[in-house]
């Protein structure tokens, strides 16, 4: 029974979380600002994270948590040069 609801519960978070990077996708293309892209890209990378530790715990394999790891730290540095460049106009001083 629990096994059933587990498969279940992650196949809707998988699908929800599809639903959230389509919104995403949608404000950085969208975007009045570049603010606004800026933010909606950085909401992108931890859902595209989320849906790969989704898809880790489903298949049992800890390739996905580590590729999910990368994407978050890459995403993160990412988005501290673009708020850094939005900031000043340059990334490197």
């Amino acid at each position: 029974m629990s096994h059933g609801f587990l498969a279940l519960a992650i196949v809707a978070a998988q699908c929800l979380l599809l639903l959230a990077m389509a919104c995403s996708l949608m404000r950085m293309v969208r975007g009045p600002r570049a603010q606004d892209r800026v933010l909606a890209l950085d909401a992108l990378y931890v859902n595209a994270m989320l849906l790969l530790l989704c898809i880790g715990i489903r298949t049992g394999s800890a390739l996905y948590v580590e590729a999910g790891l990368i994407i978050a730290l890459l995403g993160f540095a990412g988005t501290l040069a673009f708020a850094k460049f939005l900031l000043r106009g340059e990334v490197i001083e």
